[in-house]
């Protein structure tokens, strides 16, 4: 058996009514919790939304709650689970902003980074919902395929074929940014 990690044992505690531990999660995971929420669906209200949502329901779940998966993978699962109902439900994503640019120091440096950051703002908003997820969790947050399988509920297998679609459709899209 794996050993417990502090935040399955903060969850532990919360569960007893240790509502500091319960924060401690909150202020661990909030920027992670809404970067993907951000980044799925491109609006800084509806990610604070979905964010509160999703430890919302955590906090209402922290007594059924059972360390069976990371509890990372768990609150990831809760947070891709409510994006894609809320993408199920027709409202449309942006294709702009959905990621940070950084400024560089040349103003032409800035501009064709600029260009290319919202192209790929672009295609990876053109992105069908389950491989907009993957891609996020995979490139922006650092999950792992098996922990992006445990959040989507799939296997391994399906999110490297997600991941791969996912690619093949970036590049093309995107070739003339990344071809010299």
């Amino acid at each position: 058996m794996e050993p417990v990690s502090s935040d399955e044992c903060l969850m532990q505690m919360a569960a007893r009514g240790d509502l500091a531990a319960f924060e401690q999660l909150v202020l661990r995971h909030q920027e992670s919790v809404w970067r993907t929420a951000y980044r799925m669906l491109g609006r800084h209200g509806e990610a604070e939304d979905i964010a509160q949502e999703a430890f919302l329901r955590v906090f209402e779940a922290r007594e059924r709650y059972r360390p069976t998966a990371a509890f990372r993978t768990y609150l990831y699962r809760i947070v891709v689970r409510l994006c894609l109902d809320h993408l199920r439900k027709g409202r449309s994503v942006p294709t702009d902003n959905l990621f940070p640019v950084d400024d560089s120091p040349s103003a032409q440096q800035q501009l064709a980074q600029r260009e290319q950051a919202q192209a790929v703002e672009q295609a990876i908003g053109r992105l069908p919902p389950k491989q907009r997820t993957a891609v996020v969790l995979r490139y922006y947050e650092g999950l792992s395929g098996r922990e992006i399988a445990a959040v989507m509920e799939t296997t391994l297998k399906a999110v490297q074929r997600l991941l791969a679609r996912a690619r093949a459709a970036l590049e093309a899209r995107l070739g003339e940014f990344f071809r010299e």
